[in-house]
């Protein structure tokens, strides 16, 4: 039975695409019980890849018995694997219905790299050759993949691929594939090897398997030596590449390609500067910064940033967009860390020179007013905000037409502004019309709609329409938990947002796991020392005080307190506010001594 997956046609989802081809999956496997049944699934997401798997097995456990084998990274051989396998096993020796999961392609590298043959290559060399052999294996055999490496066996094995009993396509957006047009930039790197004659500025998104970038680069290090002046430019590109794939919620461990990102910044400042690359030095000081503020390592980025404005005001002078762009930045790490009259400074700064050197209507300009807006919202500067905002609004109309994503980024900005007003008659409309210009744009399926639907909850957790608020909440996180991470900012915010709204309502058995969850969340992606991790803190404290669970709160409160006096000082609104809670908490202790 020839079964190719799920329909291409866009109208399902992806959550139903992959049910559809699960459930192929399993009526193919069990459709032929005696014989060789080669089936060909393919997953770029080796996490949901093995949930898939478990879930198969324990399915067809007692008619099928399950094996798990992986393939051999130096001597890939598929016949060699399951012979091996069934050496080993008399109940496949008597050819008993049995299901064999086949692993380990998605290690293979596709790069020759100077040796006789890539891995991938010997992989499909055996898979070519040996199909006939596999004629003595009476099972089904589910061969895994990714979707790089199918592009390639359909191409290199063609007479194997004609062999294929189905092919199951389980989409997922994490993925170790770098798509051909991220890879244009530093396509000098590839003149040797098999991507050199293929035309990078497609969108070919699955080119190239990020371990084999990285393994490219090692070579060049050993060729070239480590001072070549185009290893800082492959250093910066593969930073810029980890942190594209952790803002689109393609990495598969957040945290490992967070720290790679930083390493290879890391690498290309230290190589600019020991090569006085000063402009190339300027642009990675403040890639490396704006990350760093990014994940909430503030102390780490103001130096950084520092140096970038200094570096740019020497090299360009105090006349140039360039140096908008980082009084820019620095404004917006002043902004996070609550050094808001600093901060103030820099994006006023930014924006008059911006209009004198670029005009009143250029989208840096729209940029600049959006992000002081932002400023004297934090500061619940309404009044100064929201002409900003409605400035902001109308230079990207003009310059982009009604119907623009970057549109949706204003609406929703002044409906949170409207939301902190209290103005909730007004914010709702603009935050309805956000969804609707993203998921437009974007698909119902995106980051930004679920961020969308999360600030339209919040809305309506303010005017306590709880009901539709919590509907949305979990709408918002059903979203981010099939595109992110487990562990990924972005979904924390909702789970805390949820936290809060039970704690609201009295729900605390439903407020509590979440609140925990959050704050777990909060710790391991952004470190202990971080605002979010104090907000987190705190919440959970005020459950804990709300059920009087007393001697619980009181060093939740002081972990809060100790991050927001650290972050923001002893006088900041935020530490103030804990500061009291403290106090409080502490009062009913002693009264209970």
């Amino acid at each position: 039975m020839l079964n190719e997956g799920f329909s291409d046609d866009g109208e399902l989802d992806d959550e139903q695409e992959n049910q559809d081809a699960y459930d192929d999956l399993i009526v193919s496997i069990e459709s032929e019980k005696q014989g060789l049944n080669l089936l060909i699934a393919v997953c770029d997401d080796a996490s949901f890849r093995d949930d898939i798997i478990d879930k198969y097995e324990a399915e067809l456990q007692p008619n099928f018995r399950p094996y798990r084998v992986i393939l051999a990274r130096q001597e890939p051989s598929l016949k060699s694997a399951l012979n091996q396998l069934v050496q080993q096993e008399e109940y496949l020796r008597q050819r008993n219905p049995a299901v064999i999961t086949m692993m380990g392609a998605e290690q293979l590298y596709f790069l020759k790299l100077g040796d006789e043959q890539s891995e991938q290559e010997k992989f499909f060399g055996y898979l070519q050759w040996t199909r006939e052999g596999l004629r003595e294996f009476p099972f089904a055999i589910v061969l895994w993949v990714t979707n790089q490496i199918l592009f390639n066996l359909i191409k290199k094995a063609p007479d194997f691929w004609s062999w294929r009993n189905g092919v199951f396509r389980f989409v997922s957006k994490k993925t170790n594939a770098i798509a051909g047009k991220e890879l244009e930039p530093i396509r000098f790197v590839f003149r040797d090897t098999e991507l050199a004659s293929i035309d990078t500025n497609e969108n070919y998104s699955f080119c190239l398997p990020i371990q084999d970038l990285q393994r490219l680069i090692e070579k060049v290090e050993q060729q070239k030596g480590s001072k070549d002046p185009s290893l800082a430019t492959l250093y910066s590109r593969l930073g810029d590449i980890y942190r594209s794939r952790l803002d689109r919620g393609e990495s598969q461990n957040y945290q490992k390609e967070q720290e790679l990102a930083i390493k290879y910044w890391r690498q290309a400042i230290d190589l600019n500067r020991e090569l006085d690359l000063q402009m190339d030095l300027a642009a990675n000081l403040n890639n490396l910064a704006g990350f760093y503020r990014a994940i909430g390592r503030y102390q780490e980025a103001e130096p950084l940033y520092q140096q970038a404005l200094e570096l740019t005001q020497n090299l360009l002078g105090d006349n140039h967009p360039s140096f908008a762009t980082s009084l820019n930045n620095l404004a917006g790490l002043y902004k996070s860390t609550g050094q808001y009259s600093k901060a103030e400074l820099l994006y006023q700064q930014a924006l008059e020179l911006r209009k004198r050197l670029l005009g009143d209507h250029h989208p840096d300009v729209a940029a600049s007013l959006n992000n002081l807006a932002l400023l004297y919202d934090q500061q619940e500067r309404y009044h100064e905000a929201e002409p900003l905002y409605l400035q902001s609004l109308e230079i990207r109309k003009h310059l982009l037409g009604e119907n623009h994503p970057s549109i949706a980024i204003i609406l929703n900005n002044l409906a949170l502004l409207y939301y902190h007003q209290k103005r909730y008659g007004e914010a709702e409309p603009l935050s309805l019309q956000a969804i609707e210009l993203d998921k437009r744009f974007l698909g119902d399926e995106n980051s930004e709609v679920a961020t969308d639907l999360h600030n339209l909850a919040l809305i309506y957790r303010a005017q306590g329409r709880y009901q539709e608020a919590e509907s949305l909440f979990l709408q918002s996180l059903e979203i981010k938990q099939r595109l992110l991470q487990k562990a990924h900012p972005l979904l924390a915010d909702t789970i805390y947002a949820l936290g809060y709204m039970y704690r609201e309502q009295g729900r605390f058995p439903e407020a509590e796991p979440l609140c925990v969850k959050a704050l777990e969340l909060d710790k391991q992606l952004l470190g202990d020392n971080h605002p979010y991790v104090a907000e987190s803190l705190n919440n959970l404290a005020e459950i804990y005080r709300l059920t009087g669970r007393y001697s619980e709160a009181q060093p939740l409160y002081q972990q809060a307190l100790d991050i927001c006096q650290q972050v923001w000082g002893v006088n900041h609104p935020h530490t103030v506010t804990v500061r009291g809670s403290l106090a409080d908490i502490s009062d009913r202790l002693s009264s209970l001594r």
